[in-house]
């Protein structure tokens, strides 16, 4: 058996924290009142350790997947939207193809488990381990060796935007059923009523959502009773999630590993975050929760993390396409500390 990889991840040292303050305090401004952008000019300061941070290369995976509970009609989409979606993204058609384009991020489309043979289309890394998890209804989608792969290969994407210069990094998911295992891992880790988790996804009528509910109720029941060795935060993980969702956390993990900031996105990725942070309660420190959705469930999950997304736009495509909405507020924090004068070289006298 292969073990899941330690990540190293320490909250940044704070010793920073009064000298940060110092500066924004000291911005031509009156203290306090560019709100947000402060805290999160405070945020980013103390991730990278300067009075001068900065984001370059930034980079944005997005990773794919197909879940075996789709087969039981839990998604209005058919699983084949998750392959001809891969393939409009290699060629600039998708809504996370212009977001990347506009805001200046590097797009790399990831297939970690796709149930689509890539091998002739260009422009999609190869890093299938299956095609598609085996369905929850009735069995673990992964097994240990595949989440343990899963894991590997988004700290291995992280490792190569970092070597490209990379300060922050965007993940987004393809993947049809996705918001499933997402309303499951909501329930445990937030203990929340499985119910109260369970939304429209891409578009379920009223009908959809209770046959929703009921499938993924009789899932749950069943894990509970299935004999797991496996520790109490990564059995949900392997038994429900996706494989893009695994990569993710991966992701997540080694890029708090290597003090980079996160662009968290909506509903899925928010549940990855979730998951990244049970396993690792000091990566949240380098999060930035891009955006609250309108999936059923997402701001109570956000509530439950006390995360403060920065846009409300009522979003639910995926793709990572909110918090590539939300780098504009990021880079304004940013250019804040860095470009505003203070009142001595502005010769301003203070008025506050």
């Amino acid at each position: 058996m292969v073990e899941m990889r330690n990540f190293k991840i320490e909250k940044p040292n704070d010793g920073m924290r009064s000298a940060i303050q110092d500066k924004i305090d000291n911005l031509n401004k009156p203290k306090g009142s560019l709100g947000v952008l402060e805290e999160l000019a405070m945020q980013v300061c103390l991730i990278q350790q300067t009075l001068t941070p900065s984001l370059t290369n930034p980079c944005h995976l997005l990773l794919g997947g197909d879940h075996g509970i789709e087969r039981e009609g839990v998604s209005v989409s058919p699983r084949e939207v998750t392959w001809q979606q891969m393939i409009n993204f290699t060629r600039g058609g998708g809504g996370v193809n212009m977001f990347c384009r506009q805001h200046g991020f590097k797009l790399s489309i990831v297939d970690v488990g796709v149930d689509y043979n890539f091998s002739q289309v260009p422009g999609i890394i190869d890093c299938k381990i299956a095609r598609g998890t085996k369905n929850f209804l009735y069995e673990p989608a992964m097994s240990e060796e595949e989440f343990d792969k899963a894991i590997e290969i988004g700290a291995l994407l992280v490792d190569d935007c970092v070597s490209e210069g990379c300060k922050v990094l965007c993940i987004g998911e393809m993947g049809i059923a996705n918001t499933s295992p997402s309303s499951i891992w909501m329930s445990i880790f937030c203990d929340i009523p499985l119910d109260e988790c369970i939304g429209a996804g891409a578009g379920l009528d009223s009908p959809g959502i209770r046959h929703k509910r009921e499938i993924l109720r009789q899932a749950v029941n069943n894990y509970k009773s299935f004999f797991s060795p496996l520790t109490s935060h990564l059995s949900p993980l392997i038994y429900f999630g996706g494989f893009e969702m695994s990569a993710a956390i991966g992701a997540m993990l080694r890029a708090a590993e290597q003090n980079l900031i996160i662009l968290v996105d909506g509903f899925i990725m928010t549940a990855c975050a979730l998951a990244a942070c049970k396993l690792y309660p000091e990566a949240k420190s380098y999060m930035v929760f891009g955006h609250c959705g309108d999936e059923s469930g997402h701001r109570r999950m956000l509530d439950a993390m006390d995360a403060k997304p920065l846009l409300s736009l009522g979003l639910r495509l995926g793709e990572g396409t909110g918090a590539l909405c939300a780098f504009p507020v990021l880079d304004s924090a940013v250019r804040m500390i860095n470009e505003m004068n203070n009142f001595d070289n502005g010769n301003i006298t203070k008025y506050f």
